[in-house]
């Protein structure tokens, strides 16, 4: 935020925040319950390493945890309102039609049997099978920034059809249970169905075929998607014979058939890899579904090999003809930004220190964890370069200009409470 001075960039992180009360204060029918969630937003905001209800309590002034509960499990209020909320947040800031929404998966460690959605099972955040609930997650990338727009728990089998669990976590009846590329599915169809703009979806080799791939080939949607090297390809063009598993096709390229590319900046600099990319298949989009019209797309196989070991990972890739290799690399390489949203959610926001353990209560306190990692992408965007032209964002930005009005201040404060 070097381009802004601390004066500005506090009066900017003020205004921001008096905004997203605003947003969100419609979402409660009590003003007590709206003064909770806001006490909880700043709680998520402040400086405590650890956001547990009474970390929270003792920095809204609150003789206990009671109040910070309250709005996680004792009070009505739909939190999957909030999630659109946020999503449209995020749009009017980053919203850009050539972005990508990238679809990952994260892990919350937990002990005991009775937090929602809880087993052991596999996580990347502890490279083990432990016991845990697992988070799918959206997160929206474009040249702006990055930020999630939608989650859901993962209710494991043993979980779905055990009715006495289900009432006691408070599972609603219409939930039953979903494998975690379905839940991807789902927020996809919600992106597509609220008319986020988007042009791609990236997600790793967990999500990477399927109905995913249908669904965005209707919708016109670009995606680079993980796949194991077990996962066969053939082309459909008559001037390039290939058929097999994406391994064996890897192995038989030439050293002329790779380019070294970055995949976006990383802490160390370029992320460069070994790159190779073939278009198997050009074809009108109508003759994979009849329903769609005649524009032409290709469907192709990417390969990336690591500099450090030689080691290939592979994507199947859908994408308007005669993209080029560089676009669908810096596709592929906008997938560490979910992950960078992950630890800093974690590790600043405290989306990993939820103390409820009903179904209401994760969604409730990770939407709200959403919402504050929204605000850091807004007031980083605002502060780094012009604000979209967006009434909200112009309205916002009016306000920093002015913020220092008393009276334009005051008015803003006593809305927002």
């Amino acid at each position: 935020m070097s381009s802004t001075s601390l004066e500005s960039t506090l009066e900017l992180w003020s205004t921001t925040l008096r905004q997203a009360k605003q947003r969100i204060r419609p979402l409660f029918a009590a003003p007590s319950v709206a003064a909770s969630a806001n006490a909880f937003l700043e709680g998520l905001l402040g400086g405590e390493r650890r956001k547990t209800g009474w970390m929270r309590a003792e920095a809204a002034g609150d003789p206990g945890p009671w109040r910070q509960q309250a709005v996680l499990g004792r009070t009505h209020w739909d939190a999957e309102a909030l999630r659109d909320v946020v999503r449209d947040y995020v749009l009017e800031t980053l919203g850009s039609p050539d972005a990508v929404v990238v679809i990952d998966e994260t892990g919350f460690l937990k002990q005991g049997r009775a937090s929602c959605g809880v087993g052991r099972q596999y996580t990347g955040s502890a490279g083990k099978i432990t016991n845990c609930q697992i988070g799918v997650f959206a997160a929206y990338v474009s040249d702006q920034g990055h930020a999630f727009i939608d989650r859901q728990l993962y209710l494991p089998k043993a979980w779905a059809g055990d009715p006495a669990r289900r009432r006691t976590a408070h599972v609603p009846e219409a939930i039953t249970f979903a494998t975690k590329p379905q839940l991807a599915l789902a927020m996809i169809e919600r992106a597509i169905k609220a008319e986020v703009p988007f042009a791609w979806v990236a997600a790793d080799s967990i999500y990477g075929v399927g109905e995913i791939e249908l669904a965005l080939r209707r919708a016109y949607k670009g995606y680079v998607l993980g796949v194991t090297g077990q996962h066969r390809f053939w082309s459909w063009d008559q001037n390039l014979d290939v058929a097999g598993t994406a391994e064996e096709i890897a192995k038989d390229l030439s050293e002329t058939d790779w380019i070294r590319l970055s995949a976006g900046s990383g802490t160390k600099g370029p992320r460069l890899f070994d790159w190779a990319y073939l278009p198997l298949a050009t074809l009108p989009a109508d003759a994979l579904d009849a329903a769609l019209d005649q524009s032409v797309w290709t469907r192709g196989l990417l390969v990336r090999r690591s500099l450090s070991d030689g080691s290939f990972s592979y994507f199947t890739t859908w994408c308007p003809a005669g993209t080029p290799v560089q676009t669908l690399v810096a596709v592929e390489g906008r997938r560490w930004a979910i992950e960078d949203a992950f630890e800093t959610a974690k590790t600043e926001l405290g989306l990993a220190h939820n103390e409820s353990r009903s179904w209401h209560g994760w969604h409730r306190h990770v939407s709200l964890v959403m919402l504050a990692f929204a605000m850091l992408a807004r007031v980083r965007r605002l502060a780094n370069g012009t604000p979209p032209k967006t009434p909200l964002i112009a309205k916002l930005a009016g306000a920093v200009v002015h913020s220092g009005d008393p009276a334009r201040g005051d008015a803003a404060g006593a809305a927002a409470h």
